[in-house]
Protein backbone atom coordinates (compact mmCIF):
# COMPACT_ATOMS: atom_id res chain seq x y z
CA UNK A 1 0.00 0.00 0.00
CA UNK A 2 1.61 3.23 -0.98
CA UNK A 3 1.75 6.06 2.03
CA UNK A 4 1.74 3.59 3.89
CA UNK A 5 3.69 1.84 7.27
CA UNK A 6 3.61 -1.58 8.67
CA UNK A 7 3.20 -1.54 12.62
CA UNK A 8 4.72 -4.85 13.73
CA UNK A 9 2.95 -6.95 16.56
CA UNK A 10 5.15 -6.26 18.89
CA UNK A 11 3.92 -2.65 18.97
CA UNK A 12 0.58 -3.68 18.94
CA UNK A 13 0.91 -5.78 22.20
CA UNK A 14 2.66 -3.00 23.40
CA UNK A 15 -0.08 -1.13 23.00
CA UNK A 16 -2.95 -3.43 23.85
CA UNK A 17 -1.23 -5.45 26.58
CA UNK A 18 -4.27 -7.19 28.02
CA UNK A 19 -4.78 -8.92 24.49
CA UNK A 20 -1.92 -10.87 24.89
CA UNK A 21 -2.18 -11.42 28.45
CA UNK A 22 -2.06 -15.24 29.76
CA UNK A 23 -4.41 -16.44 32.77
CA UNK A 24 -2.54 -15.93 35.65
CA UNK A 25 -2.57 -18.79 38.63
CA UNK A 26 -5.67 -18.82 40.58
CA UNK A 27 -5.58 -19.11 44.02
CA UNK A 28 -8.60 -19.63 46.34
CA UNK A 29 -8.52 -19.45 50.15
CA UNK A 30 -11.45 -21.38 51.96
CA UNK A 31 -11.17 -21.25 55.81
CA UNK A 32 -13.48 -23.89 56.07
CA UNK A 33 -11.81 -26.24 53.65
CA UNK A 34 -8.29 -25.45 54.86
CA UNK A 35 -6.39 -28.46 55.84
CA UNK A 36 -4.96 -28.72 59.71
CA UNK A 37 -1.97 -26.76 60.04
CA UNK A 38 -2.76 -24.99 56.79
CA UNK A 39 -1.34 -20.97 57.03
CA UNK A 40 -2.90 -17.97 55.58
CA UNK A 41 -0.55 -16.01 54.06
CA UNK A 42 -0.38 -12.51 56.42
CA UNK A 43 0.50 -9.29 54.43
CA UNK A 44 -0.83 -7.04 52.08
CA UNK A 45 -4.38 -8.49 51.28
CA UNK A 46 -4.05 -7.16 47.69
CA UNK A 47 -1.54 -10.17 46.80
CA UNK A 48 -4.17 -12.43 47.08
CA UNK A 49 -5.00 -13.23 43.26
CA UNK A 50 -8.45 -14.32 43.28
CA UNK A 51 -11.50 -15.98 45.35
CA UNK A 52 -13.53 -19.31 45.24
CA UNK A 53 -15.76 -19.33 41.91
CA UNK A 54 -18.08 -22.59 41.99
CA UNK A 55 -19.31 -23.75 38.68
CA UNK A 56 -22.10 -25.65 39.13
CA UNK A 57 -23.36 -29.13 37.20
CA UNK A 58 -26.38 -26.90 35.99
CA UNK A 59 -24.25 -24.34 34.47
CA UNK A 60 -21.34 -26.47 33.09
CA UNK A 61 -23.73 -28.53 31.19
CA UNK A 62 -25.55 -25.37 29.62
CA UNK A 63 -22.30 -24.60 29.00
CA UNK A 64 -22.13 -27.93 26.51
CA UNK A 65 -25.30 -27.14 24.79
CA UNK A 66 -24.51 -23.93 24.21
CA UNK A 67 -21.17 -24.98 22.32
CA UNK A 68 -23.11 -27.49 20.63
CA UNK A 69 -25.62 -25.03 19.99
CA UNK A 70 -23.21 -23.30 18.06
CA UNK A 71 -22.02 -26.57 15.72
CA UNK A 72 -24.82 -25.55 13.52
CA UNK A 73 -23.88 -21.14 13.74
CA UNK A 74 -25.01 -20.18 9.90
CA UNK A 75 -27.37 -23.01 9.14
CA UNK A 76 -30.48 -22.45 11.36
CA UNK A 77 -31.77 -19.07 10.33
CA UNK A 78 -34.46 -18.29 10.23
CA UNK A 79 -34.79 -20.97 13.43
CA UNK A 80 -32.63 -20.30 16.47
CA UNK A 81 -29.51 -22.17 17.12
CA UNK A 82 -30.29 -25.09 20.33
CA UNK A 83 -27.93 -27.07 22.28
CA UNK A 84 -29.51 -30.18 24.24
CA UNK A 85 -27.41 -32.21 26.42
CA UNK A 86 -29.34 -35.28 28.81
CA UNK A 87 -27.45 -36.13 32.39
CA UNK A 88 -28.46 -39.09 34.23
CA UNK A 89 -26.19 -39.95 37.92
CA UNK A 90 -23.80 -36.71 36.72
CA UNK A 91 -22.55 -38.16 33.19
CA UNK A 92 -23.80 -37.35 29.88
CA UNK A 93 -25.77 -39.97 27.89
CA UNK A 94 -27.29 -38.08 25.25
CA UNK A 95 -26.31 -35.04 23.15
CA UNK A 96 -27.78 -33.14 20.12
CA UNK A 97 -28.33 -29.67 18.64
CA UNK A 98 -30.48 -28.17 15.73
CA UNK A 99 -28.55 -28.69 12.56
CA UNK A 100 -30.62 -26.86 9.61
CA UNK A 101 -34.61 -25.56 9.89
CA UNK A 102 -36.77 -28.43 8.59
CA UNK A 103 -34.82 -30.64 10.49
CA UNK A 104 -35.62 -32.20 13.72
CA UNK A 105 -34.72 -29.94 16.89
CA UNK A 106 -31.98 -30.37 19.72
CA UNK A 107 -34.15 -32.20 22.00
CA UNK A 108 -35.17 -35.11 19.66
CA UNK A 109 -31.71 -35.63 18.83
CA UNK A 110 -30.71 -35.55 22.06
CA UNK A 111 -33.59 -37.89 23.41
CA UNK A 112 -32.79 -40.55 20.53
CA UNK A 113 -29.12 -40.70 21.65
CA UNK A 114 -29.82 -41.52 25.29
CA UNK A 115 -32.11 -43.96 24.52
CA UNK A 116 -33.59 -45.59 27.55
CA UNK A 117 -31.08 -44.20 29.59
CA UNK A 118 -33.60 -40.84 29.73
CA UNK A 119 -35.44 -41.96 32.21
CA UNK A 120 -35.49 -40.41 35.52
CA UNK A 121 -32.60 -37.99 33.92
CA UNK A 122 -31.92 -34.35 33.27
CA UNK A 123 -32.53 -32.79 29.91
CA UNK A 124 -30.37 -29.39 29.59
CA UNK A 125 -31.36 -27.39 26.35
CA UNK A 126 -30.12 -23.89 25.75
CA UNK A 127 -34.00 -22.55 24.50
CA UNK A 128 -37.37 -23.07 25.94
CA UNK A 129 -38.55 -26.35 24.22
CA UNK A 130 -41.37 -26.03 21.25
CA UNK A 131 -44.85 -26.85 22.20
CA UNK A 132 -46.47 -26.46 18.79
CA UNK A 133 -46.70 -28.29 15.93
CA UNK A 134 -44.59 -27.10 12.64
CA UNK A 135 -42.31 -28.53 10.30
CA UNK A 136 -41.44 -30.33 13.24
CA UNK A 137 -43.73 -31.87 16.27
CA UNK A 138 -43.36 -30.01 19.58
CA UNK A 139 -39.89 -31.06 21.28
CA UNK A 140 -42.10 -31.10 25.32
CA UNK A 141 -43.93 -34.50 23.62
CA UNK A 142 -40.24 -35.83 23.18
CA UNK A 143 -39.41 -35.16 26.56
CA UNK A 144 -42.24 -36.42 27.95
CA UNK A 145 -42.27 -38.97 26.29
CA UNK A 146 -38.54 -40.12 27.58
CA UNK A 147 -39.74 -39.52 31.12
CA UNK A 148 -37.33 -37.26 32.36
CA UNK A 149 -37.46 -36.41 35.79
CA UNK A 150 -35.73 -32.44 35.36
CA UNK A 151 -35.32 -30.11 32.47
CA UNK A 152 -32.78 -27.29 32.56
CA UNK A 153 -33.87 -24.22 30.12
CA UNK A 154 -31.21 -21.65 29.40
CA UNK A 155 -33.74 -19.07 28.41
CA UNK A 156 -37.73 -18.71 27.79
CA UNK A 157 -38.38 -18.18 23.78
CA UNK A 158 -39.71 -15.30 22.73
CA UNK A 159 -41.33 -16.77 20.09
CA UNK A 160 -45.43 -15.67 21.12
CA UNK A 161 -46.16 -19.03 19.78
CA UNK A 162 -44.13 -20.77 22.18
CA UNK A 163 -42.77 -18.46 24.93
CA UNK A 164 -43.54 -20.39 28.48
CA UNK A 165 -46.01 -22.65 27.18
CA UNK A 166 -43.52 -25.45 26.15
CA UNK A 167 -42.28 -24.39 30.32
CA UNK A 168 -46.10 -24.90 31.49
CA UNK A 169 -46.52 -28.51 29.47
CA UNK A 170 -43.62 -29.95 30.98
CA UNK A 171 -44.39 -28.82 34.75
CA UNK A 172 -47.83 -30.21 33.92
CA UNK A 173 -46.38 -33.21 32.96
CA UNK A 174 -44.90 -33.67 36.54
CA UNK A 175 -41.17 -32.75 35.42
CA UNK A 176 -39.19 -30.44 37.80
CA UNK A 177 -38.35 -27.26 35.38
CA UNK A 178 -35.19 -24.64 35.98
CA UNK A 179 -35.41 -21.61 33.88
CA UNK A 180 -32.86 -18.90 33.12
CA UNK A 181 -29.39 -20.85 34.03
CA UNK A 182 -26.60 -18.82 31.79
CA UNK A 183 -29.28 -16.97 30.32
CA UNK A 184 -27.08 -14.05 29.17
CA UNK A 185 -24.67 -16.96 27.31
CA UNK A 186 -27.78 -18.41 26.20
CA UNK A 187 -29.55 -15.26 24.71
CA UNK A 188 -25.99 -14.00 23.33
CA UNK A 189 -26.02 -17.32 21.23
CA UNK A 190 -29.34 -16.48 19.11
CA UNK A 191 -29.63 -12.21 19.67
CA UNK A 192 -30.33 -11.90 16.34
CA UNK A 193 -33.50 -14.34 16.69
CA UNK A 194 -34.33 -12.69 19.56
CA UNK A 195 -34.26 -9.13 17.94
CA UNK A 196 -36.37 -10.15 14.99
CA UNK A 197 -38.77 -11.98 17.78
CA UNK A 198 -39.00 -8.59 19.71
CA UNK A 199 -39.23 -6.22 16.51
CA UNK A 200 -40.07 -7.37 13.28
CA UNK A 201 -37.00 -6.38 12.09
CA UNK A 202 -33.54 -8.23 11.09
CA UNK A 203 -30.59 -7.42 13.61
CA UNK A 204 -28.02 -4.97 11.81
CA UNK A 205 -24.24 -4.83 12.76
CA UNK A 206 -22.44 -2.17 11.23
CA UNK A 207 -18.93 -3.10 10.25
CA UNK A 208 -16.04 -1.43 9.38
CA UNK A 209 -11.84 -1.23 8.87
CA UNK A 210 -9.63 1.58 10.44
CA UNK A 211 -6.28 2.14 9.42
CA UNK A 212 -3.80 2.74 12.98
CA UNK A 213 -4.16 6.22 12.50
CA UNK A 214 -8.03 6.31 12.24
CA UNK A 215 -8.79 6.24 8.21
CA UNK A 216 -11.51 4.13 7.20
CA UNK A 217 -10.24 1.19 4.62
CA UNK A 218 -11.10 -0.21 1.52
CA UNK A 219 -9.63 -3.35 2.38
CA UNK A 220 -9.81 -5.92 5.04
CA UNK A 221 -6.78 -7.10 7.35
CA UNK A 222 -4.67 -10.38 6.05
CA UNK A 223 -5.95 -13.59 6.32
CA UNK A 224 -9.67 -11.66 7.14
CA UNK A 225 -11.38 -13.41 4.10
CA UNK A 226 -9.70 -17.04 4.30
CA UNK A 227 -10.54 -19.64 6.30
CA UNK A 228 -11.00 -19.01 9.75
CA UNK A 229 -10.31 -15.15 9.40
CA UNK A 230 -12.83 -13.43 11.37
CA UNK A 231 -14.61 -11.83 8.20
CA UNK A 232 -14.96 -15.23 6.79
CA UNK A 233 -16.38 -16.23 10.15
CA UNK A 234 -18.98 -12.90 10.52
CA UNK A 235 -20.28 -13.82 6.97
CA UNK A 236 -21.16 -17.36 7.97
CA UNK A 237 -23.28 -16.00 11.15
CA UNK A 238 -24.88 -13.64 8.97
CA UNK A 239 -27.60 -13.63 6.85
CA UNK A 240 -27.08 -10.89 4.26
CA UNK A 241 -24.32 -8.33 3.72
CA UNK A 242 -25.04 -5.12 2.64
CA UNK A 243 -22.60 -3.48 0.87
CA UNK A 244 -22.64 -0.24 -1.57
CA UNK A 245 -22.32 -0.36 -5.11
CA UNK A 246 -18.96 2.37 -4.54
CA UNK A 247 -17.75 -0.67 -2.90
CA UNK A 248 -18.55 -3.38 -5.24
CA UNK A 249 -17.11 -1.27 -8.09
CA UNK A 250 -13.35 -1.78 -5.91
CA UNK A 251 -13.90 -5.37 -5.14
CA UNK A 252 -11.91 -8.14 -7.55
CA UNK A 253 -14.95 -11.17 -6.11
CA UNK A 254 -18.14 -10.75 -3.58
CA UNK A 255 -17.78 -11.83 -0.36
CA UNK A 256 -18.18 -15.20 0.36
CA UNK A 257 -17.39 -16.83 3.79
CA UNK A 258 -14.78 -20.10 3.49
CA UNK A 259 -16.28 -21.47 6.38
CA UNK A 260 -17.19 -24.87 6.40
CA UNK A 261 -20.19 -25.77 5.49
CA UNK A 262 -21.12 -22.33 6.08
CA UNK A 263 -24.87 -20.99 4.24
CA UNK A 264 -23.48 -18.43 1.87
CA UNK A 265 -25.20 -14.98 2.80
CA UNK A 266 -27.12 -12.81 0.38
CA UNK A 267 -25.25 -10.16 -1.03
CA UNK A 268 -27.68 -6.96 -1.23
CA UNK A 269 -26.06 -4.22 -3.41
CA UNK A 270 -27.48 -0.47 -3.17
CA UNK A 271 -26.74 1.19 -6.01
CA UNK A 272 -26.37 4.95 -6.23
CA UNK A 273 -29.14 7.36 -7.51
CA UNK A 274 -27.25 7.89 -10.38
CA UNK A 275 -26.40 4.34 -11.34
CA UNK A 276 -27.83 3.15 -14.47
CA UNK A 277 -25.87 0.26 -14.64
CA UNK A 278 -23.46 -2.16 -12.71
CA UNK A 279 -20.95 -5.04 -13.36
CA UNK A 280 -20.54 -7.90 -10.89
CA UNK A 281 -17.68 -9.79 -10.30
CA UNK A 282 -18.67 -13.56 -11.21
CA UNK A 283 -20.51 -14.75 -8.21
CA UNK A 284 -19.73 -18.04 -5.90
CA UNK A 285 -21.73 -21.21 -6.33
CA UNK A 286 -24.52 -20.74 -4.47
CA UNK A 287 -24.76 -17.11 -3.59
CA UNK A 288 -27.98 -15.12 -4.27
CA UNK A 289 -27.32 -11.32 -5.04
CA UNK A 290 -30.05 -8.60 -4.98
CA UNK A 291 -29.64 -5.18 -5.97
CA UNK A 292 -31.68 -2.45 -4.35
CA UNK A 293 -32.29 0.95 -6.48
CA UNK A 294 -34.52 3.35 -6.77
CA UNK A 295 -35.14 2.92 -10.90
CA UNK A 296 -34.37 -0.41 -12.94
CA UNK A 297 -31.05 -0.56 -13.95
CA UNK A 298 -28.91 -2.61 -16.10
CA UNK A 299 -26.47 -5.84 -14.47
CA UNK A 300 -24.22 -7.85 -15.98
CA UNK A 301 -23.90 -10.82 -16.28
CA UNK A 302 -27.05 -11.86 -16.32
CA UNK A 303 -27.80 -14.80 -13.93
CA UNK A 304 -30.90 -16.24 -12.21
CA UNK A 305 -29.44 -15.79 -9.00
CA UNK A 306 -29.05 -12.35 -9.63
CA UNK A 307 -32.38 -9.98 -8.88
CA UNK A 308 -32.53 -6.17 -9.52
CA UNK A 309 -35.90 -4.73 -7.20
CA UNK A 310 -36.67 -1.07 -7.00
CA UNK A 311 -37.63 0.61 -3.96
CA UNK A 312 -39.25 3.88 -4.28
CA UNK A 313 -37.49 5.64 -1.27
CA UNK A 314 -33.97 3.75 -0.58
CA UNK A 315 -32.94 4.24 3.33
CA UNK A 316 -32.19 2.02 5.86
CA UNK A 317 -35.45 1.57 6.92
CA UNK A 318 -37.33 0.73 4.11
CA UNK A 319 -34.03 -1.91 2.94
CA UNK A 320 -34.31 -3.59 6.27
CA UNK A 321 -38.74 -4.28 6.50
CA UNK A 322 -37.69 -5.18 2.73
CA UNK A 323 -35.36 -7.83 3.88
CA UNK A 324 -38.22 -8.85 6.77
CA UNK A 325 -40.47 -9.74 4.00
CA UNK A 326 -37.38 -12.28 3.04
CA UNK A 327 -37.54 -13.87 6.04
CA UNK A 328 -33.70 -12.40 7.10
CA UNK A 329 -32.44 -12.20 10.77
CA UNK A 330 -29.41 -10.74 10.41
CA UNK A 331 -27.65 -8.33 8.35
CA UNK A 332 -24.23 -7.30 8.17
CA UNK A 333 -23.57 -3.51 7.08
CA UNK A 334 -20.14 -3.45 5.44
CA UNK A 335 -19.16 -0.06 5.23
CA UNK A 336 -15.77 1.01 3.84
CA UNK A 337 -13.99 3.95 2.32
CA UNK A 338 -15.50 6.55 -0.62
CA UNK A 339 -19.06 4.81 0.64
CA UNK A 340 -20.31 8.18 -0.04
CA UNK A 341 -24.08 6.87 -0.66
CA UNK A 342 -23.93 5.47 2.91
CA UNK A 343 -22.77 7.49 5.03
CA UNK A 344 -26.89 9.54 5.29
CA UNK A 345 -28.26 5.91 5.75
CA UNK A 346 -25.67 5.68 9.20
CA UNK A 347 -26.94 9.01 9.88
CA UNK A 348 -30.44 7.94 9.51
CA UNK A 349 -30.07 4.63 11.42
CA UNK A 350 -28.40 6.63 14.58
CA UNK A 351 -31.48 8.76 14.25
CA UNK A 352 -33.95 5.72 14.09
CA UNK A 353 -31.66 3.12 16.22
CA UNK A 354 -32.19 0.91 13.80
CA UNK A 355 -27.93 -0.84 14.11
CA UNK A 356 -27.50 -2.82 16.85
CA UNK A 357 -24.24 -3.73 16.87
CA UNK A 358 -20.66 -2.40 15.68
CA UNK A 359 -17.39 -4.34 14.81
CA UNK A 360 -14.37 -2.16 13.97
CA UNK A 361 -10.93 -3.94 12.67
CA UNK A 362 -7.94 -1.40 13.55
CA UNK A 363 -4.98 -2.36 10.64
CA UNK A 364 -1.37 -2.14 11.89
CA UNK A 365 -0.96 -0.02 9.05
CA UNK A 366 -0.35 4.06 8.96
CA UNK A 367 -2.48 5.14 6.17
CA UNK A 368 -2.60 8.83 5.10
CA UNK A 369 -5.23 8.16 2.19
CA UNK A 370 -7.86 7.20 4.63
CA UNK A 371 -10.94 9.06 5.44
CA UNK A 372 -11.80 9.84 8.89
CA UNK A 373 -14.74 12.32 7.79
CA UNK A 374 -17.30 9.89 6.79
CA UNK A 375 -16.81 8.55 10.69
CA UNK A 376 -18.75 11.66 11.72
CA UNK A 377 -22.28 10.70 11.09
CA UNK A 378 -24.85 10.78 13.61
CA UNK A 379 -26.06 13.54 15.60
CA UNK A 380 -25.87 12.61 19.10
CA UNK A 381 -23.40 10.64 20.90
CA UNK A 382 -23.49 7.84 22.64
CA UNK A 383 -21.62 4.71 24.32
CA UNK A 384 -21.60 1.06 23.36
CA UNK A 385 -21.29 -1.21 26.01
CA UNK A 386 -20.42 -5.40 26.51
CA UNK A 387 -17.37 -4.19 24.82
CA UNK A 388 -14.90 -7.18 23.46
CA UNK A 389 -11.13 -7.24 21.97
CA UNK A 390 -9.34 -9.62 20.23
CA UNK A 391 -6.72 -10.06 17.88
CA UNK A 392 -7.09 -11.45 14.31
CA UNK A 393 -3.48 -12.01 13.14
CA UNK A 394 -2.17 -8.49 13.26
CA UNK A 395 -5.64 -6.57 13.56
CA UNK A 396 -7.48 -5.39 16.44
CA UNK A 397 -11.02 -6.55 16.56
CA UNK A 398 -13.21 -4.87 18.65
CA UNK A 399 -17.50 -4.70 19.17
CA UNK A 400 -19.89 -3.54 21.26
CA UNK A 401 -23.50 -2.79 21.06
CA UNK A 402 -25.44 0.04 20.59
CA UNK A 403 -27.77 0.76 23.94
Amino acid sequence: MANSLACPSHTIRTLFPLLHSKPQPFIAINARARPSGAQIPSGNPRRFIGVRCQVTDDTRFMRRCVELARTAIGCTSPNPMVGCVIVKDGAVVGEGFHPKAGQPHAEVFAVRDAGALAENATAYVSLEPCNHYGRTPPCTEALIGAKLKRVVIGMVDPNPIVASKGVEKLRDAGMEVVVGVEELMCRKLNEAYIHKMLTGKPFVTLRYSLSFNGGILNHLGEGAEEFGGYYSQLLQEYDAVIISSDSLSKMSELPTSKETRANQPLIIVIARNNTSSICLPSPATGTQILILSEKAITVQPKSEEIKNTVIQKLNLSTILDYCATLGLCSILFDFRADDVCFTQFLEDSFKEQLLQKVVMEISPAWDVTGDTSMLNFGSQSFKLKDLQSRLANDSIIAEGYIA
